[in-house]
């Protein structure tokens, strides 16, 4: 059933044409990607689906009643209410109901002896339960619990929204938009600001989600895991095509080739066609001239194939100026914290020459500040870093603080670089889609994506042979990610990188390191390679860059000690399970005994069920509390 419905959707700001004729359908629960260049009109047109925008001209048409959850890339909060005030404000009319049921025991409990008034009461109390029920009444506490404990909101709980980051402000306003439950979702980057734990668990909740789903993201493992349908807004104008991410690259290219060979054959046929009628009109004679008005017309009522064409794209490839020595990196002892707070501790690392690892690891873990110190961006506080012989060190900043805002484009890159001629600036410019009057705009007026791409102009032109890159994908749209990948698969050096892109570090990495609990583990082979050997519990590879004889002990000590642990967890949920079942049991035969209007003969009685009611919920709670505990522990 088509629950949405699009049909030459156009939308302008001033001049500027975003949106030319765009027009799709949506199917009931279907999953649909949406990509494109940053700037093609993606988040515009989500906003007027929306509803947040108007469309200039065309249709857009939904299903009677359609309940929309719509997450903008930033999300609005009072800033006054707390974190679980915010989300439990999507359950109030089950408090609201809870509260009457309360008022409704009250009641039927001070006119005990009017038979009549307890019927016409506890027909009223019957059918709020079945409603109560109905709504996850008895469960939405529960389903609280498991959004903060999914997107790590846990420790914040009780922290006022005001006081949050940005990137916690918009996992809150994902986490109250997933829990109304909408028949549509629409998600514009869910995955900015999330770690790659956080991530798995919104796949997995989108996975068991019964409703339809459009999404804008960068993230093309999440989209492969996430969708079964893509649309790419072009030129102003949207493809839509079946199958997750992978599929549609593979297909938009078979596409593009089939309509290129078309729009070949007919230019070809047309050119063909017109050197026919101007051979005609050059005999000047009354008879070829009316053959060639004849076959002109023919001609001019072919319907005209438009040349297919692709957005530009960043073209671009890593060199060195020489080789490194077989020893890249060796630290010791390396240690990093603020204040109280330890980053890690007592780093041993060892990194060779030709290396490509990728460093992941929970938000906060002191990825970035690893780097840092690395770079010598930060001074650690123990610990001894030794670099090998031979080796010139690139760094990419994901904030590009290095940029100067005050110069323009031309001048950044030339003022690192000024025995360059400027024709050769502007022409390694161009290479990242910076041509003609784009070179003199200044830095300061840049977007993300657009200083991403002077940072990696100027990486590209130091050659340097050991590549440090912090969140490098980030900002950037599809095609510059896959052309930056290329570049890096045909780069000869070493690459330590940090990132939460699951699909670029699929492509780059031949190991992953993952910094957790204040050390760094190690696995062979790339993410894929790495979730497999987690989902089956397997220990590191190797002997790791922290894997000493005492390390492994200390592991394998601590493995044993982590396994009892869960062990006991389990068995406690296990038993509370059980008694939540029995209490819930008891709780539902009173509810039986509270609805009966002969239980309100006796006053008494009645008084006294109500107070064990009300004592067993308070119970149920607590342990359904308990239980969301332990359960986010496992």
């Amino acid at each position: 059933m088509i629950i949405l419905a699009l049909q030459d959707v156009r939308k302008s700001f001033g001049t500027h044409e975003v949106l030319k004729s765009v027009s799709f359908t949506l199917q009931e629960g279907e999953r649909m990607g949406m990509v494109g260049v940053n700037g093609s009109g993606k988040s515009t047109l989500m906003k007027i689906i929306a509803g947040e925008e108007t469309a200039d001209a065309g249709s857009v048409n939904m299903q009677k009643g359609l309940r929309i959850g719509y997450l903008a890339q930033q999300g609005a909060l009072t800033g006054e209410e707390t974190v679980l005030e915010t989300l439990e404000s999507v359950f109030e009319p089950q408090r609201r109901m809870e509260a009457e049921m309360r008022a409704l025991e009250q009641e039927m409990a001070e006119k005990g002896e009017d038979p009549e008034a307890l019927r016409i009461l506890g027909g009223k109390y019957d059918a709020l339960t079945r409603e109560f029920e109905r709504s996850n009444g008895y469960g939405w506490r529960s389903t609280v619990q498991g959004v903060l404990a999914g997107l790590k909101l846990r420790e914040f709980k009780d922290m006022k929204t005001g006081l949050l980051s940005g990137g916690e402000r918009t996992r809150l306003c994902l986490g109250r938009m997933l829990l109304t439950e909408p028949d549509l979702l629409l998600l514009d980057e869910p995955t900015n600001h999330l770690d790659l734990k956080s991530i798995a668990w919104l796949e997995d909740y989108l996975a068991a989600f019964h409703g339809a789903v459009i999404v804008i993201s960068h993230d093309r493992y999440f989209l492969d895991r996430v969708c079964g349908r893509m649309a790419e807004l072009l030129m102003g104008s949207v493809e839509t095509y079946t199958g997750n991410y992978s599929e549609y690259l593979e297909k938009r290219t078979e596409v593009y080739e089939i309509r290129m060979k078309a729009w070949k054959l007919q230019q070809k046929e047309i050119a063909r066609q017109e050197a026919i009628i101007e051979m005609y009109r050059r005999f000047n004679k009354e008879k070829s001239i009316r053959i060639a008005e004849s076959k002109q017309k023919r001609l001019d009522k072919i319907e005209r194939l438009e040349k297919p064409q692709e957005e530009d794209t960043v073209r671009f490839r890593f060199e060195t100026r020489r080789r490194t020595g077989d020893d890249v990196l060796i630290t010791e002892g390396l240690s990093k914290g603020y204040g109280e707070r330890i980053l890690f501790r007592d780093l041993k690392m060892h990194v060779r020459a030709g290396d490509r690892i990728a460093l992941i690891g929970d938000n906060g873990t002191g990825k970035s500040t690893l780097l840092k110190c690395l770079t010598g961006g930060e001074k650690p506080d123990a610990g001894v870093i030794r670099w090998g012989s031979g080796v010139d060190l690139g760094y990419y900043d994901q904030h590009q603080a290095g940029l100067h805002e005050n110069k323009t484009v031309l001048d950044e890159v030339w003022d690192r670089f000024p025995r360059m001629e400027q024709y050769e600036v502007r022409g390694a410019l161009g290479l990242f889609l910076f041509t003609g009057d784009d070179v003199f705009a200044p830095v300061s007026t840049l977007s993300g994506g657009e200083k991403g791409r002077v940072a990696l102009t100027e990486l590209m032109l130091r050659k340097d042979n050991v590549l440090l890159l912090d969140e490098p994908t980030n900002h950037l749209d599809m095609d510059s990610r896959e052309v930056l990948e290329e570049a890096l698969d045909g780069f000869p050096g070493t690459i330590i990188a940090v990132s939460h892109d699951r699909y670029f570090i699929n492509r780059f990495a031949d190991r992953v390191w993952v910094l957790d609990g204040q050390e760094i583990r190690e696995y062979l082979g790339n993410y894929d390679s790495y979730y497999a050997k987690v989902s089956r519990d397997q220990e590191p590879d190797g002997s790791g860059p922290q894997q000493t004889r005492t390390a492994l002990e200390k592991e394998k000590r601590k493995s044993r000690e982590e396994e009892k642990r869960l062990r006991e967890q389990r068995d406690r949920l296990k038993a509370l399970e059980q008694e939540i079942a029995k209490a819930e049991g008891e709780a539902g035969s009173l509810e039986k005994e509270l609805a009966d209007p002969e239980t309100w003969k006796d006053p008494d009685a009645a008084a006294e069920t109500t107070r064990r009611y009300n004592a067993l919920k308070a119970e149920i709670e607590k342990l359904y509390e308990q239980y969301d505990v332990l359960e986010g522990e496992l």
